[in-house]
C-alpha cells in the first residue's frame, strides 16, 4: 500500500509535467518564464514555470490512493494538503501574474502554518534549549507563534535555493527521504505515508526538471514543498516528543534554513540594503560563477543548459553533509547540535572563499570553448 502512494504520486506527477511540456505553446502567455536577463536568472530558453501544478497532482493522486486502501491514512494527508492551499494558491498566483510580492507570500504560508497547526495540532513542544523549551510550555500561544513563524520562514528558504535545474527538487527529495527513515523508525505511518507521497511527486518533477530544465517548479511548487518539508519536521517532533529532537528536521534542512538567515544578515547588516532586493551573491549562484566554470562566456543554449544543470549536485552534496549526518545519529541530540554548528562554520568559511576568489582548483569543473 505504501509503495503504491509512492508510485501513484510518482506516475501522476510525471505525466502532468508532460502534458504540461507538450501543451505549452497554449498557455506561454500565462505560465512562461520568459525573463532571462534577470539578476536571479541562469535559463537560456522561456520555460513553464508551473510545476508546482504536477507536484499537487502528484500528492492529491496519492492522498487518494491512501482514502481508498486506508481510510486511517488519510485524515492527516488531507488536512496538510488543505492546509497548504493558502500558501500553494499565492505560489501559483505568482506564477500566473508576475505581480505577487514575497510579502504576501510569507503572510499565505503564515495562513497555511495556522491552519496546519489547527486543524492536524503541528505545534512544536520544544526546541531542545532549556530555558526556552520551559518558557514554551508556560505559554502556549507563544508555542504556536513561533511554530507559525518557523513554518514560514521554511517555505520561504525553500524558495530562495530554488535557483537551478534540479536543486530545490534534489534537497527536497534527499530530506524527506531522512524524514521517512525516522518516521518508519518510530513507526508512524501516516508520516511516512506522506513522505512517500511528496516524495514520489517530486522525483515525478524532477524527472523533467533535471538536468533538460524543461518545466520549472514556479513560487507554486517551492512554497508547496516547503511548507510540507515544514510540517513533516514540526509533526515529527510534536508526534514523538520523547523520542525525536527538534535538532533533527533542523539538521535536515539547515541549508535552506541557514541560506535564508545568512543571506538577510548579508543584506542587512553588511550591505546595508532591503532584504528582499535581490542579489547574485547567494551561496548557489557563487557555486555557479566560480566552481562550475564549463564552457563560461559562451552564450550558446546547450551550453548554458549543461553549466546550469552541473551546479545541482553541488549543493546537493552540501545538503547531504547535513542530511546524512542527522540520519545517523538522529537519537543523540547532542551530536545533532554539534553537526549544525559544524554546517554553519562549514558553510561561512566556504562561502568566503567562494566569494573571494579562492575556489580550490581541484574541485572547480572547467572546460574552455
Amino acid at each position: 500500500m505504501l509503495l503504491a502512494i509512492f508510485f501513484s504520486a510518482f506516475v501522476a506527477s510525471a505525466v502532468c509535467c508532460i502534458f504540461l511540456i507538450r501543451t505549452q505553446h497554449l498557455h506561454a502567455r500565462l505560465t512562461m518564464d520568459t525573463d532571462l536577463a534577470g539578476v536571479q536568472k541562469f535559463h537560456a530558453t522561456p520555460t513553464p514555470r508551473i510545476g508546482g501544478v504536477p507536484v499537487l497532482l502528484g500528492m492529491l493522486m496519492a492522498g487518494g490512493v491512501a482514502l481508498w486502501a486506508e481510510k486511517a491514512l488519510s485524515g492527516l494527508f488531507w488536512l496538510i494538503i488543505l492546509a497548504a492551499m493558502p500558501v500553494f494558491l499565492a505560489g501559483l498566483l505568482e506564477d500566473l501574474t508576475k505581480k505577487v510580492r514575497p510579502l504576501w507570500r510569507l503572510l499565505a504560508a503564515f495562513v497555511s502554518a495556522a491552519a496546519a497547526a489547527y486543524f492536524s495540532g503541528s505545534i512544536l513542544p520544544k526546541i531542545g534549549i532549556s530555558g526556552v523549551d520551559a518558557l514554551l510550555a508556560s505559554i502556549p500561544l507563544l508555542g504556536i507563534l513561533f511554530t507559525v513563524f518557523a513554518v514560514g520562514g521554511v517555505c520561504h528558504s525553500v524558495n530562495i535555493i530554488d535557483g537551478y535545474n534540479g536543486l530545490m527538487a534534489g534537497v527536497a527529495f534527499f530530506a524527506l527521504v531522512a524524514f521517512a527513515y525516522v518516521a518508519l523508525a518510530v513507526g508512524d505511518i501516516p508520516l511516512l505515508a506522506l513522505c512517500l507521497a511528496g516524495g514520489g511527486a517530486i522525483l515525478g518533477f524532477l524527472l523533467w526538471n533535471f538536468p533538460r530544465g524543461m518545466i520549472f517548479a514556479g513560487d507554486a511548487g517551492a512554497y508547496f514543498i516547503g511548507f510540507l518539508l515544514a510540517q513533516l519536521a514540526v509533526l515529527l517532533v510534536a508526534r514523538h516528543p520523547d523520542k525525536i529532537s527538534p535538532w533533527f528536521p533542523l539538521l535536515v534542512l539547515i541549508y535552506p534554513v541557514f541560506e535564508t538567515i545568512f543571506s538577510i544578515y548579508r543584506k542587512k547588516i553588511v550591505r546595508k540594503i532591503s532584504p528582499g532586493v535581490p542579489d547574485g551573491l547567494h551561496f548557489h549562484m557563487l557555486v555557479y560563477k566560480r566552481l562550475v566554470r564549463w564552457m563560461v562566456g559562451s552564450r550558446e543554449t546547450k551550453h548554458l543548459l549543461r553549466r546550469n544543470s552541473l551546479t545541482a549536485p553541488y549543493l546537493w552534496g552540501v545538503a547531504l553533509f547535513s542530511i546524512m549526518p542527522a540520519m545517523a545519529f538522529w537519537k543523540a541530540e547532542w551530536m545533532l547540535k554539534l553537526c549544525a554548528l559544524l554546517f554553519v562554520v562549514g558553510y561561512v568559511w566556504t562561502y568566503r572563499r567562494l566569494v573571494t576568489f579562492r575556489s580550490p582548483r581541484r574541485i572547480i569543473l572547467q572546460k574552455k570553448g
